[in-house]
């Protein structure tokens, strides 16, 4: 896949049934992925399954499920799930997490590169041979059963929300590729994706999320766009990111304005190292330019399968 659509669904009256109609909806547009972020109310990797399983040939994908607060065996066994349902079209994505998350399992936000680099190693044993005998200074993961799911092949991609040096450098050692955020194509090209390689030794992924809208009312988007992204301003990891694309706001890093602008800004992410470009937040404007920015996508999505197949 090289471009898809973050979805999450508003005022629903059954947030499944919601999400599964917009999936529906982008795969008609032309667009083969869509991702669910994890948040504190529906369970990522179930949602992912039940999509994947409603419609097939959709790719679909969590980012992130926080490691803080969570034990590999139990997300490997949710994606392996997954991958079974969707027969092999299943995407995990895991974040470090932070101090907000830990808190809410009442658990330390304490050394987190160690612990990703612990949990990265128990699941990609879990992952790779169907158990895992591992004893760390964070983690235990000794399996009494097998923990292999029939079913669940190929292999499910492990990527990570890196965006840090550390968290780089572990996540290219023990992962497939990265899933960054609000890291601008400058970011991506002389930071990000140069840390990436070195520490890997194959072409790892980059799937980048960008913030994106096609509308005439830009001015007012962009508004929007200031107040619902403010959040990750506050957050140390988006800060540095943000502040290394030499931008004030996070939503500087929204892509907002006509097909043309808007496919231009999504052109220089490829440009910066991305392999494959996530578009976020495209409920910013009306739902009528929620359809167009998903149409665009298609478009895009079209353009480059074309490209790659010439």
């Amino acid at each position: 896949m090289t471009l898809g659509i973050a979805l999450a669904a508003t005022n629903a009256d059954n947030y499944v049934d919601a999400v599964v109609a917009q999936a529906r909806s982008v795969q008609e547009f032309g667009v083969g992925a869509v991702w669910f972020g994890q948040r504190m109310d529906y369970d990522s990797p179930t949602l992912a399954a039940i999509v994947g399983r409603e419609i097939p040939g959709l790719q679909v994908g969590t980012s992130a499920i926080p490691v803080v607060g969570r034990h590999p065996l139990i997300v490997s066994a949710q994606a392996q799930t997954a991958q079974a349902a969707t027969h092999g079209r299943y995407h995990l994505g895991l974040a470090v997490g932070s101090t907000l998350v830990a808190d809410a399992f009442g658990t330390q936000f304490d050394r987190p590169i160690a612990r990703l680099r612990e949990f990265l190693t128990v699941i990609g044993q879990l992952l790779d041979t169907g158990t895992a005998e591992f004893h760390g200074e964070l983690l235990t993961a000794a399996p009494p059963l097998p923990t292999a799911v029939p079913g669940a092949q190929p292999r499910t991609p492990v990527l990570v929300a890196a965006m840090g040096p550390q968290a780089l450098r572990v996540t290219g050692e023990l992962a497939d590729g990265i899933l960054p955020y609000l890291a601008g194509p400058k970011t991506l090209s002389e930071n990000i994706v140069p840390t990436l390689t070195r520490a890997s030794a194959t072409t790892p992924r980059v799937v980048a999320f960008v913030p994106a809208v096609v509308t005439a009312d830009v001015e007012g988007t962009r508004t929007h766009a200031v107040d619902r992204l403010s959040f990750y301003e506050r957050v140390p990891s988006y800060r540095r990111v943000i502040d290394l694309e030499g931008a004030s706001r996070a939503a500087d890093l929204a892509l907002i304005g006509d097909e043309e602008t808007v496919a231009a800004g999504i052109r220089r992410y490829y440009e910066a190292g991305a392999t494959e470009v996530v578009l976020t937040s495209t409920d910013l404007a009306s739902p009528a330019d929620e359809l167009r920015t998903w149409a665009l996508a298609g478009q895009l999505a079209a353009e480059r399968t074309t490209a790659a197949t010439v």
